[in-house]
């Protein structure tokens, strides 16, 4: 082994299994959630998959549920944040980005609207709605995996009940 190399250690005892466990049992409700963040299936599962590889990689014994969603939070937040950065480059684009034709018929028609004034919302506020009435979290639980305090939590609830309500004409 030269001095560039670097051994990997082995994993601890049933850090395998434990991790096979959380993806076997939570998989589908972290592709959902990471899916309202960041709108299309393909990607939400892209980022549920990359989030375990990545832990698989670190080699602990264990990962509770609530670190896993922060991994898919911050993996959507970084989807998102590269599509902006692409959206802005000059590309002649000037249409919005278009659900196909399947997912807009699976969609009722109240569900989708409620969906286009979900993304509408700021980044945060549509955060804390789908970490809360999706997930059904705590005050608490939001403001540890978006690490903000509960009051802001509250507040960016508020905000956004209100402005869904505006948006949507009093049928929220």
């Amino acid at each position: 082994m030269n001095d560039q190399t670097v051994a990997r250690a082995a994993p601890p005892p049933g850090a395998d299994t434990a991790l096979a466990a959380l993806y076997g049992e939570h998989r589908l409700a972290l592709v959902r959630l990471a899916m309202l963040l960041v709108g299309d299936r393909e990607s939400a599962e892209d980022i549920v998959q990359d989030v375990f590889s990545r832990l698989h990689a670190k080699r602990r014994e264990t990962f509770t549920l609530a670190y896993v969603r922060v991994c898919v939070l911050n993996a959507s937040r970084s989807v998102l944040r590269r599509r902006r950065v692409a959206f802005k480059a000059p590309l002649g684009r000037t249409a919005d980005v278009v659900d196909s034709a399947e997912t807009a018929a699976l969609l009722g028609e109240s569900r989708q609207e409620m969906l286009t004034a979900l993304s509408r919302l700021p980044r945060r506020q549509r955060e804390v709605l789908i970490l809360r009435y999706y997930l059904d979290l705590s005050d608490a639980d939001i403001a540890q995996v978006t690490r903000v305090r509960a009051s802001t939590v509250r507040s960016n609830v508020s905000r956004a009940l209100d402005r869904l309500e505006r948006e949507l004409g009093g049928k929220a």
